[in-house]
């Protein structure tokens, strides 16, 4: 399946412009930055000044509720971008960002990105789209918050991950470094007792498979 991060879909090099240092070229300050599994890149309250590129690993966006649970965002992987409300006002961090794994990542300064939109084109138009996208899906699962049940929100956040990830193996749909119950939980509202029953049913009806580290679909028309 075609690789389906944004940075693919627009016709610019941001391998180029984040992490200029790949590319045989060098800016002061700005080599890769690598994160251990569990280690945050940034926390709440936090001066928001950065934008952040994935060359490799996960991260995970999220922030905590008043009582102190978990709210689990987006899941991003290579070549993905994170940090991006700094463009537009945010002066200290609403969320966190944690890697999953370990994760490196390249950075730009928003004052800098803001002088880059004259630089190269298309960028803007890249970040426009970056901000657009993650509103729309954010509407999108408020949506099934008030109108779908739990296991009508798993089987849909599956499906979405199978399109956006997912790696076509004949008639199926192979999904790499498959996340946690929990993680799928925080995801869609649900509880991991709830994903872990849906999983396992759906397993039970041979039309997926998992473990730790993928997700088999073999069928996704018969995912509902």
């Amino acid at each position: 399946m075609k690789d389906q991060s944004l940075w693919y879909l627009e016709n610019i090099d941001v391998t180029g412009i984040f992490c200029p240092n790949k590319m045989g070229e060098f800016r002061k300050g700005h080599d890769p930055k690598t994160f251990k599994s569990g280690e945050y890149v940034y926390l709440p309250e936090e001066y928001s000044d950065s934008i952040f590129f994935i060359t490799k690993g996960r991260v995970k966006i999220g922030t905590y509720s008043d009582s102190g649970k978990e709210i689990t965002k987006a899941i991003l992987g290579p070549g993905e971008v994170f940090g991006e409300l700094a463009l537009i006002g945010e002066e200290k961090r609403r969320d966190f960002a944690v890697a999953m794994e370990e994760t490196e990542t390249c950075y730009v300064k928003s004052n800098q990105m803001k002088t880059m939109f004259r630089d190269y084109n298309g960028l803007t138009l890249f970040m426009m789209n970056i901000i657009g996208k993650r509103v729309l899906k954010m509407e999108k699962r408020l949506e099934s918050l008030v109108f779908k049940d739990s296991r009508t929100r798993i089987i849909e956040f599956l499906k979405e991950l199978a399109t956006e990830k997912g790696q076509r193996v004949g008639y199926e749909m192979l999904v790499r470094n498959f996340i946690t119950h929990q993680e799928i939980a925080n995801l869609t509202a649900t509880s991991r007792q709830t994903v872990t029953t849906v999983l396992n049913d759906l397993r039970n009806q041979n039309i997926i498979t998992f473990n730790r580290k993928r997700l088999l679909i073999r069928d996704m028309e018969k995912l509902v």
